[in-house]
């Protein structure tokens, strides 16, 4: 051991001696112009000339010898001409050549984004880029000119400061103010500050029993009353249209039983099956090149071929089939009435003018919006109940058609919902992500207003911490961008993520990076229901984040039903559905709207809530905003996907129910 030490000592001194002996020779150093930026820190680059060592060069750059080697380790075995050296920049007056001792400057991480240049960036574009100005750039990066950087060159980018803990909203709720609870205070105590009963106070804060320090605690505000000015109308006044209030009947407190049905039924069917398509039963193949050209061939398709997009919706027929067999051994005599109803109207319009429709009891479809509203409109007319059985991209098809259910409801329901779950965590960071750059989509500002107003009711709008980020993907910013999720984020509180997109890309790289985040930041995820069935995404992601779901469905395998309805479609159709297939869907329409016809006659069309069977993945729950406008499903299910890699149901109550 001695031995080993004592050659130490002696390597590091023959290194020392082999700086420092050559040093009453040395040839006079001339500083470097040439300057880059590595790793955020400003180096010159220095070109090692005959006589020089590395004695005379940290002298002649102000620095130690110790540095030099630190930053430049082969020179610790000697110089050769024409080696390049990095030194850290230090501030050196150019008169005097005197060595300084400013300390050397530190990468930062906190304060700024370290971006390597590109071919063809300038300062310009990484201030549009990052969202600061050009002079913040410029003075985050002292004594560099920055034009002059070489392609992969670090420049330090100060970090664009998000929205502030406390901001200003464009919506005030005048109505009411807030008290922040104090140490003593009850609600009873709080109310008699203000002038008001304990149960007017409750009224307010149904989410607080007990008020904790530090709570809010809403406090109406007593308006005065206005003098009602009585005005004669004038001879050609409209009579004002009052709207009518919706009155809900008493639903059951269980399930419906559904037995010994009576009556005949006439159900139209109006699906996409694009039989058109499917008809044609060859292909054109240009796999195959001759003579540098492709070599067209005409190939058969398989007996097994379906044109894909008729699959979903011939998996929804088979389970209105299903259904209609059930109800068919209840007592029920159903006769079906099945059309190929695609995007265009003049399908539609023509079944229409034919007088086909007129007699139906029930329609199911059509799909499109624009066709679902012409149906409607002509069915309401009649009498005749429209089921829309897939999600719209909105509900307006609902205004005025008293008669049209839409059974998957639209974004507006989630939306709903998530809002008044996040707002149960009104006093964390809320981080609301979206992919509007251009600030178009109603939905996304619809959502956003609805989150900030439920937030309102709990606390402040002062102190909501909620923070607007724009996705953006990584091929366009990559790592280093300003729009990284975890410049969001807090490490003092939990997160509150909120995914308001329905595009996979958006979801899927959003996922993956909070699923990196999540080991240093804690959050808590929400997102739409087609969250749930996105493809391409890796299970882990959803299940290490604890993410919960609220879709419109839910299916437990363990059921007696489940298992008959599988076993039914296996027999029949020679494969068995999967969670996602439309199938359950046909099914639990077709076997609602029927038994609700049969049980209950023409109530059940303007009272949906009378009736409540025992369905396979779903329950519905229709409600309508006004008498005059259609009824939609608000029923979701709140789905816990766990760290054990388990899919539950959670035993919470939605929101809203």
């Amino acid at each position: 051991m001695k031995t080993k030490i004592c050659i130490r000592t002696f390597l590091s001194t023959l290194i020392v001696l082999t700086f420092l002996l050559p040093a009453w020779s040395q040839v006079v150093v001339e500083r470097s112009k040439d300057k880059v930026i590595i790793s955020g820190t400003p180096y010159y680059i220095h070109i090692v000339k005959k006589g020089e060592t590395a004695y005379s060069i940290s002298k002649a750059y102000a620095i130690t010898v110790e540095e030099l080697i630190k930053e430049n380790p082969p020179a610790v075995y000697g110089l050769n001409e024409g080696q390049a050296l990095r030194i850290p920049v230090r501030e050196v007056s150019e008169n005097t050549q005197q060595q300084q001792t400013t300390p050397r400057t530190r990468r930062d991480e906190v304060k700024y984004i370290y971006h390597k240049l590109q071919p063809g960036e300038t300062v310009y574009f990484l201030a549009k880029s990052y969202g600061v100005s050009e002079n913040e750039i410029i003075s985050s990066n002292p004594g560099i000119d920055i034009t002059k950087l070489p392609v992969g060159a670090e420049i330090a980018v100060p970090k664009r400061e998000f929205m502030t803990d406390r901001q200003e909203f464009a919506v005030q709720d005048s109505d009411h103010i807030f008290h922040k609870v104090v140490r003593g205070e009850s609600l009873a105590s709080i109310a008699e500050k203000y002038g008001l009963s304990v149960r007017e106070l409750r009224k307010e804060n149904r989410n607080i029993r007990f008020p904790q320090v530090g709570d809010y605690i809403r406090i109406p505000v007593v308006k005065a009353v206005q003098p009602i000015v009585n005005v004669a109308p004038a001879a050609d006044t409209v009579k004002a249209v009052v709207e009518q209030p919706v009155v809900l009947w008493q639903r059951p407190s269980g399930y419906t039983p559904v037995r010994n049905l009576k009556g005949s039924f006439d159900v139209a069917v109006l699906l996409p099956f694009y039989l058109r398509e499917n008809a044609v039963r060859t292909d054109i193949d240009s796999s195959k090149i001759v003579k540098g050209k492709p070599a067209y061939k005409i190939i058969n398709r398989s007996e097994e071929w379906i044109y894909p997009r008729t699959i979903g919706f011939i998996e929804m027929y088979e389970g209105i089939l299903l259904a209609v067999d059930t109800l068919r051994t209840l007592g029920m005599d159903v006769n079906l009435h099945v059309y190929d109803i695609k995007s265009d109207t003049l399908e539609l319009t023509r079944l229409i003018n034919r007088g086909n429709l007129a007699e139906m009891d029930l329609i199911i479809g059509p799909v499109y919006s624009h066709n679902l509203s012409i149906m409607a409109s002509y069915a309401d007319s009649l009498g005749i109940p429209v089921v829309s059985p897939v999600p719209l991209f909105n509900n307006t098809a609902l205004i005025n058609n008293p008669n049209l259910f839409v059974a998957n409801s639209s974004i507006e329901v989630p939306q709903n919902t998530i809002a008044k779950k996040v707002s149960e965590y009104y006093d964390k960071n809320f981080v609301f992500i979206h992919a509007d750059s251009a600030g178009v989509d109603p939905d996304v500002k619809t959502f956003k207003e609805k989150i900030i107003n439920e937030l309102s009711n709990r606390l402040p709008f002062e102190e909501i911490k909620f923070k607007e980020f724009l996705y953006y993907s990584r091929s366009a910013f990559d790592n280093d961008s300003i729009n990284r999720l975890e410049h969001a984020l807090s490490s003092k509180t939990d997160n509150i993520i909120i995914i308001a997109s329905e595009e996979g890309p958006v979801i899927s790289e959003t996922l993956q990076e909070i699923h990196g985040l999540s080991r240093k930041f804690p959050v808590k995820v929400f997102g739409y229901p087609s969250l749930r069935g996105l493809e391409n995404l890796e299970p882990k992601f959803i299940f290490d984040l604890d993410i919960l779901i609220y879709s419109p469905y839910w299916i437990d395998y363990s059921r007696r039903d489940v298992k008959k309805f599988n076993d039914d479609f296996r027999q029949k159709f020679l494969t068995e559905p999967s969670e996602l297939s439309y199938s359950w869907l046909g099914y639990d329409v077709a076997y609602y709207f029927l038994s609700g016809l049969a049980i209950h006659g023409k109530d059940f069309i303007s009272h949906p809530e009378i009736h409540n069977p025992d369905l396979l993945e779903t329950e519905f729950d229709f409600r309508r905003k006004s008498i005059n406008d259609g009824f939609e499903n608000q029923k979701l299910f709140p789905i816990r996907y766990t760290k054990d890699y388990e899919v539950k149901l959670e035993t919470e109550t939605s929101p809203g129910q």
